[in-house]
């Protein structure tokens, strides 16, 4: 099993998606956005091993938790390290986001190695590069208007983008 880097773990967030979340900081990002509010996390040297046990132990000791968030760095840059944690999410019955500075057509078309079978897991995704210029405190659960906020599942289904209708993302 690949080794997963994290930056850091938050057990109870509540601005990393809507509802009580586990959010994991995946170490390591290829984009480094001027004006990332993560740029601890961009160096791909650095953070520590986390291991799928203390994930797991982690997650089930929560039993209020409405879903996780993989953020970063960047997630997809790990993504065959993450399928199995992504897999663990799902079998129990938790909701899986996830942030990212590439955009769904990239992850869906096999440009980026094992991100199509972490989508297959993945329920939300936020995508595209954090842009500066396009920053807004208004956004729910994103930082630019650039990015989106994709339904995973419909999308795969549908072999294009379908935004998110969930009233509690947008």
């Amino acid at each position: 099993m690949a080794k997963l880097k994290i930056s850091g773990v938050v057990n109870n967030s509540i601005v990393d998606g809507p509802g009580l979340r586990f959010t994991l900081f995946t170490q390591g990002c290829p984009h480094n956005c001027p004006g990332c509010h993560n740029p601890q996390t961009h160096p791909f040297k650095g953070g520590k091993n986390y291991s799928l046990r203390k994930f797991k132990k982690d997650i089930s000791l929560n039993t209020l938790l409405y879903g996780v968030t993989f953020s970063g760095g960047d997630p997809f840059s790990q993504a065959k390290a993450l399928i199995p944690y992504a897999k663990f999410v799902k079998e129990r019955g938790l909701e899986l986001a996830c942030y990212t500075g590439f955009v769904f057509e990239q992850l869906s078309s096999n440009s980026v190695p094992y991100a199509k079978e972490l989508l297959g897991y993945i329920d939300i995704l936020i995508d595209g590069k954090f842009v500066l210029a396009q920053k807004s405190l208004n956004l729910r659960f994103k930082g630019s208007k650039n990015q989106r906020t994709i339904d995973v599942q419909s999308s795969l289904k549908e072999g294009k983008v379908v935004l998110s209708k969930d009233e509690k993302w947008v």
